[in-house]
């Protein structure tokens, strides 16, 4: 870890923390050179699949995407933005635990219409038109 003072590259760990909202670890780290402290928020960074769409072109996954497309058919709903976030995270996490490299665009629209479902039919019912 560089420093942000010196630009030293000698820096040493003097407190970890878990946080847990944001699944984050938050370090206190102090330079070996210069002396000063500063802190570090490092969060694991991993792979979604690629989707694939109808002309077979691939995309990367882009949970913004995801987010435009479910608040888009929820729009003027009586649905808190928590449980769209939840929603979302929970269509996250069955594209991580697939274990697949890429899915289709089918089945991630069919896992966001689930979530829709249970959230407003409406909802549910402008998103399957599309």
């Amino acid at each position: 870890m560089y420093c942000p003072f010196c630009n030293a590259n000698d820096t040493k760990v003097t407190d970890s923390r878990l946080m847990r909202e944001t699944n984050q670890v938050r370090r206190r780290r102090e330079c070996l050179i210069c002396k000063e402290r500063f802190t570090t928020y490092e969060t694991a960074e991993l792979a979604l699949p690629s989707i694939i769409k109808r002309d077979n072109r691939r995309d990367a996954f882009s949970e913004d995407k995801l987010r435009a497309g479910i608040l888009r058919a929820l729009e003027k709903r009586p649905v808190s933005l928590e449980q769209i976030e939840s929603s979302i995270s929970h269509i996250i996490h069955k594209a991580r635990a697939s274990g697949e490299r890429e899915i289709p665009s089918k089945q991630m629209g069919e896992w966001v219409m689930e979530e829709l479902r249970n959230l407003d039919q409406v909802a549910y019912v402008r998103f399957a038109a599309v």
